[in-house]
């Protein structure tokens, strides 16, 4: 068992806080921290569909009663309990409690306000129709707190538009929906209230009716355009955690300068460093660097509905990360005390899944936590803390040795991105070499001809599209002098070379790694190949687990967290600028842009930030941020986000009407391809019958100024560094929008599970995908004493190069959590959001989605029972079923999420 002995004291955080860290408000700043705090912790995801739509002609004077000139409407809010404000009702002495249990018991805590659609006689917004809501006890069967509230709204009132409520609570509250008049009028709310003590200004909210710019009702224009500016704010400030507002910054705040000099990191965004812009908190910058925005207090400001309502129940996902992030890696790195120590044995990896690590474990209701995910066997002396078997070792231990899943993975397996036809000859580098040396590949010819020979010539394999490649020549050659000098790693340029068989599956023919000049020396590079003598064949193993690292950091720092996450922010902070929620596209793209700013802002808290998971574990470490920023000036256009054309771009597919998805597949057995064009092809349909029912003809799309504000900004603002580049596409036409929605639908969906959900079965067993390669290869420049001990033990070497134990441990705790689902995961295609319903075109073309996407899971079963498909399909496999579209909660290697919800 791999275990060290612990000596920690009792007073290890409470991971799951009980008391006033729960407490909901913000009179202080220590409440504001803790409120923030739990709310990373304790979070429950919002369904905006669970609520049945009742359809209506959202009139006041439906089922109601008359009296005299009036109508008697009878309304009832529906409140989310939660955990903060739970706690609260018991808690003695808390600021606001007593008056608010006073207000729900014989006072009236909601101010309600209806708005007609109409103006009066004189062409002025009639005024609206007040009402207290008083508290009615609470629903047995749904949970919900109810209020209920009586209007009496005149004849000539006219449709209801929207309502507006003021919270007399001095707490926030979670609304879920209010119903009017027994359900002929339904707000779905699904929203924070802010208490009027922090804002005096009254929420908005209207109904389940859609309606472009230039055709919504005249009572309503002026509170549409009141809505989205209460939503931009102003630019200034440091933003408080009960407010809503957008607005754009810098990744200035993943550096530490405080706390530390050596975690200083420069400004991502910007001319020197290009990137994706994030969320403005508005802190305070730091007393060391004043480019760089403090991160004392841990909080970190997403905008209330971002942020995931702590609802019912913890939340499985975003819980178990905060609780791996702060209680079990301190507790690792506490077991395993020696930060250097690598693994002496392969049984010392086995121990980690079959014996664990013996770990002081508080009894704070962290194990209960964590059992999802990771085997915990508590004794009476001390916590032993297992990882689950990954899948991909448990159905054959031995798959990560072998070339044929090595080439299979870059198919079907974590990162199905980076592989690429090769199309010219020889490989050459676009580097300076007059700073980084000769530009050309020592994969020669003669190299290539002697691995496939008897096969076909170089130019032959060419021309028939034979030959691929994994490049991180050019994008990690600059960081390996640099990297270099950083105690505990080693990095080199790497190009991998396979060739396609006549069975499709791919085999590997040459692994070269490059040193640029350094020191004095000259440029050093080396090329491997498969080999038959012992020597060859040990330099060959360790070639491939460099390149593994190589394709772990650009996965994680690329594939991953820049084409999702990082380029994802900025759409949601344009949708919530500018358009309105009674807008169709912001209730089209509603579902896919739910939790993912508030799973950013954890990641800026503790994986991506200066001294973060990624910032020490994999092979860039202190670089990997500005290495994703270099990928992103070099390598990202919007254009080629959307599946076919990244897929044309690499040269994996050509267009072809005559085949499936008008596409035609340069690897034909491409599991990531294959089941993602359907995925693809079935978002687009939706998409391009929604966007046709709400825009009939081109001059709407033009004439749209939310609209053209929205793409405009994400271009200009949200993507500034690229705003002059050629390949943005247009918005002029149902055609253009249908590209730019369909791509921002895939990207948080179909692309993030793709890169996602499969990182533990891929890479929990870490010699099958290793973060990092620690030390260089035996054969260049080696002392004797180095040469010796490779000849002597190279199976030592192996383990030397890979990752210490806290970094494996620390790693697959992570990649754990990340690849679970919740309980209450939304997964596309299944909940029916209120506005859909409301509309039965739309109605008719979601349901039509959903069963397509019910027709894709039928259809990746069948795919992965074909013996015909090597790829996805054969003894030990982990068989492809990432793009499958729904799954069970945990650990299943399966299921796509609306959203980047983890």
């Amino acid at each position: 068992m791999l275990r060290t002995h612990v000596h920690q004291s009792n007073s290890v955080v409470n991971l799951l806080p009980l008391g006033t860290p729960f407490i909901t408000g913000h009179s202080s700043s220590s409440s504001s921290f803790s409120t923030t705090i739990c709310r990373q912790v304790l979070v429950k995801k919002r369904r905006c569909g669970s609520i049945q739509y009742k359809p209506s002609n959202i009139k006041a004077n439906v089922n109601s009663t008359s009296v005299g000139k009036f109508t008697t409407v009878k309304g009832v809010i529906n409140v989310q309990p939660t955990i903060t404000g739970a706690l609260a009702s018991v808690t003695v002495g808390l600021i606001g409690t007593v008056q608010d249990c006073v207000y729900d018991l014989f006072g009236k805590p909601f101010l309600l306000e209806l708005v007609s659609v109409d103006l009066d006689s004189s062409g002025k917004e009639k005024e609206t129709i007040k009402a207290y809501a008083s508290y009615d006890g609470v629903d047995n069967e749904s949970k919900l707190q109810k209020y209920k509230c009586e209007f009496k709204v005149p004849y000539d009132f006219g449709d209801i538009g929207a309502l507006l409520i003021e919270n007399e609570h001095h707490k926030e509250t979670y609304i879920k929906n209010i119903v009017l008049d027994n359900g002929n009028v339904i707000f779905s709310c699904e929203s924070w209230v802010h208490s009027k003590h922090e804002n005096t200004d009254k929420r908005i909210f209207f109904t389940d009716k859609s309606y472009l710019p230039s055709e919504t009702p005249v009572g309503l224009k002026s509170l549409r355009e009141k809505d989205l500016e209460s939503l931009r704010g102003n630019g200034k400030g440091e933003r408080k955690t009960f407010e809503r507002i957008y607005d754009y910054d810098t990744y200035n705040d993943i550096g530490d300068p405080e706390t530390d000099a050596n975690l200083s990191r420069p400004v991502l965004g910007g001319e020197q460093h290009p990137y994706p812009r994030r969320c403005r908190t508005g802190r305070e910058m730091t007393s060391k660097e004043a480019w760089s925005e403090s991160r004392t207090g841990g909080i970190f400001y997403v905008p209330r509905d971002e942020d995931f309502s702590e609802i019912k129940e913890i939340s499985f996902g975003a819980t178990t990360l905060y609780s791996v992030l702060n209680g079990i890696i301190p507790m690792l790195e506490s077991a395993l005390t020696d930060s250097n120590r690598g693994f002496s044995l392969f049984r010392d990896i086995e121990s980690l899944y079959n014996d664990g690590i013996g770990i002081d474990l508080p009894n704070n209701g962290l194990l209960s936590v964590l059992t999802r995910l990771l085997r915990a066997i508590t004794n009476t002396a001390e916590s032993i803390l297992q990882f689950e078997t990954p899948r991909i070792k448990d159905r054959d231990p031995f798959s990560w040795y072998r070339d044929e899943e090595f080439c299979r993975q870059t198919l079907a397996g974590l990162n199905p991105y980076s592989i690429q036809l090769v199309t010219e000859w020889p490989l050459m580098s676009k580097l300076d070499p007059e700073v980084y040396g000769p530009p050309e590949s020592s994969i020669t010819k003669e190299i290539v001809e002697q691995e496939i020979e008897g096969f076909m010539t170089l130019e032959e394999a060419l021309e028939q599209k034979k030959l691929f490649l994994l490049d991180y020549h050019d994008l990690l050659l600059p960081y390996v002098n640099k990297v270099r000098e950083i105690e505990g790693t080693t990095l080199y340029g790497s190009r991998t070379l396979m060739f396609l068989t006549s069975t499709g599956t791919l085999r590997p023919l040459a692994i070269e790694l490059t040193r640029p000049p350094s020191d004095g020396k000259p440029q050093w590079k080396h090329v491997y190949t498969p080999c038959w003598d012992a020597t060859g064949a040990w330099l060959w193993k360790l070639a491939k687990a460099h390149v593994l690292a190589h394709d772990s950091g650009y996965h994680q720092l690329v594939s991953h967290w820049l084409r999702t996450h990082g380029a994802t922010e900025p759409y949601i902070i344009a949708t919530n600028r500018h358009l309105s929620k009674m807008h169709p596209i912001q209730r089209l793209l509603c579902p896919h842009l739910r939790y993912t700013m508030q799973i950013n802002s954890l990641a800026r808290l503790a994986l991506i930030n200066a001294g973060g998971t990624i910032d020490t574990s994999f092979s860039l470490r202190k670089y990997a941020m500005t290495l994703s920023s270099d990928a992103y000036a070099q390598h990202w256009r919007f254009d080629h986000e959307a599946l076919p054309a990244d897929l044309i771009s690499r040269g994996m597919a050509v267009e072809d009407e005559s085949a499936p998805h008008g596409l035609k597949l340069t690897i034909e057995d491409y599991p990531f391809a294959n089941d993602g064009l359907v995925l693809w092809d079935a978002i687009k349909q939706w998409a391009t019958t929604y966007i046709n029912h709400y825009y009939s003809q081109p001059s709407l799309i033009e004439s749209d100024k939310e609209l053209q504000a929205w793409w405009t900004e994400i271009r200009t603002v949200g993507h500034g560094d690229k705003k002059d580049q050629p390949w943005w596409p247009q918005l002029k036409t149902q055609q253009d929008l249908v590209k730019i929605v369909t791509t921002i639908m895939w990207v948080s969906s179909g692309h993030h599970s793709a890169v996602n959900f499969g990182q533990y079965d891929f890479a929990g067993y870490f010699p099958n995908r290793p973060t990092i390669a620690r030390i260089k290869m035996p054969n260049e420049d080696p002392t004797v004493e180095e040469w010796e001990a490779f000849i002597n033990k190279p199976e030592d070497v192996l383990l030397d190069s890979f990752p210490t134990q806290i970094q494996a441990t620390r790693v697959m705790s992570v990649l754990a959590v990340l690849s679970s689902h919740s309980p209450d995961e939304e997964y596309i295609g299944t909940n029916m959001e209120p506005a859909w319903a409301a509309e039965p075109t739309i109605k008719a073309a979601f349901e039509e989605f959903s069963c397509r996407l019910k027709e894709l899971e039928a259809i990746i079963d069948s795919r992965n029972h074909d013996p015909n498909l090597r790829n996805r399909s054969g003894a030990g496999l982990v068989p492809y079923q990432l793009l499958k579209p729904f799954s069970e909660p945990g650990l299943t290697g399966k299921g796509v999420p609306y959203s980047i919800s983890i």
